[in-house]
């Protein structure tokens, strides 16, 4: 039965929470915009239709409050909540509040979420309907002995994961019997701080493997599709860095069988709205299923370029009890799309985070540039959650001319102010393993080395720069008399082509 959402509670914030208001705003839907004391001064609370402060900068006093989100619901007279990607997302605790309340969730049921939020009953249940796994043990392991004996079994090297959770942590690779009750007990303890459980299990570590996952989606009467691969191999510390849609390397008939799998995938939980199934595949060709995310991907543009589909609207549509526009033999490729995710981070410092006040902040435009961020010149990038800046997509006709837009945009790219990753991205979208489409998840690991990136610009330069961005500004502020004549257009908008 159709019922209209009429007024949306995003349950996060930054760039993820613009990109979800902009969709309900086409749909002629409200929305409601919650937020960190350190996040007042942020675009997407500006850009809500309401906006609920609910607790101090720690997440865990604010975006991960349940309670604080359904008041906020209940205050201003939402019907529905949206979770983006992390803080909630993926926990069943949200979609079981929101039920108890009589709230609309968009994304998955609790059972879902549940089963495939944990990855020993997320492989018991694809094992049931056919999906290839990665050889390794069959349930969680909390022996040290036992977990080497699996390991011993199926061959080093191997990966200890843990078995709730995800993005690399909890995460070793072994290579060898000697001194693997240490990582194990490394692994075990990284687990239990970041997810409250322990527990991990044992799989074959794939060498040189590719990353390549698979975009559902499904509606409330069983009718599943998959909306194609990405390739989302360029990872640091297990964490993704550049994707795109399609991946160079997967042909038309690999491409059904992926997308056939996931479909199974989705099945086994009975899953309802967006999801991706994520895949590793050896250099044969071989996949084996890894997770399910059971949300929104942050990558979730790529797809989006290459399909001419909006998936929040989807979400939104299914959250509302339609069925699915379209068959899987309605949709196609068209073109090539590839992301780079800007932080605010020291490449040449390890990655380290490095926010601070955005001094001078200029995105790039132009033909088949889209980006996607939360922030504006002058703002400071808060030190208490993920540093990601933006989102920098790039669409062409051909993969070649996808690389050449969005090379071109990142020296577009203006960022002053915090560290930032721009000079990294340059050199991945450059370098020739990447160009042919050969490279792997080790491609950073390999290739890269600080070293190789130009030297940071001196202080006396940056300050000289810092002192002609505010003459040009100063010089581009209208007097009152051209204010009048010439109002501003909206600062908030998504950049497209």
């Amino acid at each position: 039965m159709h019922q209209p959402i009429r007024k949306v509670l995003i349950a996060n914030r930054g760039e993820i929470a613009l990109r979800i208001m902009r969709t309900c705003k086409d749909m002629g839907i409200a929305t409601v915009a919650v937020y960190s004391e350190a996040d007042r001064l942020l675009p997407f609370v500006a850009y809500a239709d309401e906006a609920i402060c609910i607790g101090p900068a720690a997440s865990a006093e604010s975006y991960l409050r349940v309670d604080k989100l359904i008041a906020a619901a209940q205050q201003t007279g939402a019907d529905a909540i949206h979770p983006g990607y992390g803080f909630l997302s993926e926990k069943e605790a949200l979609p079981e509040a929101c039920a108890a309340a009589g709230i609309r969730f968009i994304g998955p049921s609790a059972h879902a979420i549940s089963i495939m939020g944990n990855k020993v009953s997320a492989k018991d249940a694809v094992r049931a309907f056919g999906v290839e796994l990665v050889p390794g043990s069959e349930g969680k392991v909390t022996d040290p002995a036992e977990a080497l004996a699996i390991s011993e079994k199926i061959g080093f090297p191997v990966l200890v994961k843990a078995a709730a959770g995800g993005g690399g942590k909890g995460m070793r690779v072994v290579h060898q019997a000697d001194g693997f009750a240490d990582e194990m007990a490394m692994a075990q303890n990284e687990a239990g701080g970041a997810f409250g459980d322990a527990s991990v299990f044992i799989e074959k570590y794939v060498l040189n493997p590719k990353h390549i996952e698979v975009q559902i989606l499904a509606d409330k009467f069983g009718n599943t599709v998959y909306l194609y691969e990405r390739e989302c191999s360029v990872q640091r510390r297990h964490q993704k860095v550049v994707e795109e849609a399609p991946s160079p390397v997967v042909d038309e008939t690999l491409r059904r069988r992926l997308g056939e799998a996931a479909v199974r995938v989705a099945q086994s939980c009975r899953y309802e709205g967006a999801g991706t199934v994520e895949f590793i595949m050896d250099p044969d060709k071989n996949f084996y299923f890894l997770e399910m995310n059971t949300r929104l991907q942050v990558e979730h543009p790529v797809t989006e370029m290459v399909t001419g589909l909006d998936l929040v609207e989807l979400q939104i549509r299914i959250a509302q009890g339609e069925k699915l526009p379209f068959a899987q033999e309605d949709l196609s490729i068209r073109g090539w799309a590839i992301e780079a995710r800007v932080y605010a981070e020291d490449p040449r410092e390890n990655f380290l985070p490095s926010p601070a006040r955005l001094d001078r902040y200029r995105a790039p435009q132009g033909p088949g540039i889209r980006v996607d961020d939360g922030f504006a010149e002058g703002l400071e990038i808060p030190v208490f959650y993920d540093p990601m800046i933006s989102k920098l997509i790039a669409y062409g006709q051909t993969r070649q001319q996808a690389i050449a837009r969005l090379r071109r945009a990142i020296a577009e790219y203006e960022i002053a102010g915090p560290g930032h990753n721009l000079p990294f991205l340059e050199f991945i979208l450059g370098h020739e393993e990447f160009v042919s489409g050969r490279f792997d998840t080790g491609f950073i690991d390999k290739f890269y080395k600080p070293e190789l990136l130009p030297a940071n610009p001196a202080p006396e330069n940056l300050a000289a720069a810092a002192a002609l961005a505010a003459y040009l500004q100063a010089e581009a502020t209208p007097t009152p008399a051209q204010a009048e004549a010439n109002p501003p257009m909206s600062a908030w908008r998504m950049r497209r082509s």
